[in-house]
């Protein structure tokens, strides 16, 4: 494209005729009116928050389940039902929604209670202060008035990893700090053993009740997308198969109706973009190739300093060896590139630990083989689409000032 045609591009691109009538409908920020296949989450949710509507404090409530199995939709509406009937009638209620993956609002302990703070108009500086006097500001805050709060602590586990899990502690204790005020807290995530690894006097104040939520089947992501389908698209501007494809992809990747409706909402904007008037089954492959490649992109750019180096170590070994490799020799590497980092290195069975969980982001393949009375090791595999490695080798050496 010449610069000099801009204007013709753009004026062009005005006047063509898209194949959505409202994106919105496909993000995750929105929240249906109706949610399927969700009845029997909902109504252990509405029973555990009913107590709210006679000012009573309820259960604090743990919610888990793999991503896009409906957990943050489910809870949002749930409690802005329960919101509408306690306004409805007077009520006291207050709803606390907050994404602990956001930085700069809940990467550390004095970030979380400084935003918890705001929400109830209390303005406090990003840093300068003790986090006990921030405390104290927060719970005069909660305890200017009666009122049942509810904080809902969306993907709760990547709070702990940056925060550590104390300040899950002190919020179970909340309450023993307040007169006029009661707080619950719904915690959120993606992670099955997540409430497992954390101290367990922690465990006992928060898990006062626990809700699984399963996995979508691929008919149901089927439901979900045609639901979203007839807000989102034009009427004939999905061709036949494309719901059906997007849903066995999704439910390839553990019933993630998230995944499905970004699928269809990044085909929508390809084929838009190539000035096609329907989603094509092409667009829908185009689309998975975007999604799996940002999503990459994000999980190296957003993972600690230690996955990092495990990380770019693999990928220095890879430019002498060929596959596969063997977590010895990996940590070899690791330990040499940490020292030249200035980094402390990890212990070998913590990097194992390491490569297990890049092993379970998708990142490589490690398949652990037995090597008789030497004990057991893994192989190792790159699983990063070719197409996305360069630009995950530039964030590694970014990110590692390499």
């Amino acid at each position: 494209m010449v610069a000099n045609n801009l204007d013709s591009y753009f004026e062009s691109f005005i006047n063509r005729k898209s194949v959505f009538i409202d994106k919105h409908y496909l993000q995750s920020s929105y929240t249906p009116d109706t949610i399927l296949h969700r009845d029997e989450q909902i109504k252990a949710i509405a029973n555990i928050l009913a107590p709210l509507l006679k000012l009573e404090r309820p259960s604090n409530l743990f919610v888990y389940g793999k991503t896009g199995t409906g957990k943050t939709v489910t809870v949002r509406y749930t409690t802005a039902q329960v919101h509408n009937v306690a306004e409805k009638h007077s009520r006291p209620v207050k709803i606390c929604y907050l994404n602990c993956k956001l930085k700069k609002i809940a990467d550390t302990e004095y970030r979380l209670i400084a935003e918890l703070s705001r929400m109830f108009g209390k303005a406090i500086p990003p840093t300068g202060l003790p986090t006990d006097e921030v405390y104290n500001i927060f719970f005069k805050a909660l305890n200017s008035k009666e009122q049942v709060v509810v904080l809902v602590l969306d993907e709760i586990d990547q709070l702990i990893k940056k925060a550590g899990d104390e300040i899950l502690y002190n919020l179970t204790r909340i309450n023993e700090h307040l007169e006029k005020a009661q707080v619950a807290i719904i915690g959120i995530s993606n992670d099955l053993m997540f409430v497992d690894n954390i101290d367990p006097r922690i465990k006992s104040s928060l898990s006062e009740e626990e809700l699984v939520f399963p996995p979508y089947n691929a008919i149901q992501i089927q439901e979900i997308l045609n639901s979203r389908k007839e807000k989102a698209f034009r009427k004939g501007a999905i061709a036949p198969g494309v719901i059906e494809k997007c849903a066995a992809y999704a439910a390839r990747e553990h019933g993630d109706a998230r995944r499905a409706l970004d699928l269809l909402r990044v085909a929508g904007e390809i084929a838009d973009r190539l000035g096609s008037n329907r989603v094509n089954i092409e667009h829908i492959d185009e689309a998975e190739k975007k999604i799996e490649g940002d999503r990459i992109i994000e999980i190296v750019a957003s993972y600690p300093k230690q996955f990092q180096v495990v990380l770019y170590s693999i990928f220095l070994l890879k430019k002498s060896h060929q596959d596969p490799l063997y977590t010895g020799e990996i940590y070899e590497v690791y330990k040499q590139l940490c020292k030249k980092l200035a980094v402390s290195p990890l212990t070998q069975r913590r990097i194992s630990d390491i490569l297990a969980e890049l092993d379970m982001l998708g990142l490589i393949n490690a398949k652990v083989i037995s090597k008789g009375r030497y004990g057991r090791t893994r192989e190792i595999s790159l699983s990063i689409p070719v197409n996305t490695l360069p630009k995950v080798k530039e964030i590694l050496e970014s990110s590692l000032h390499i």
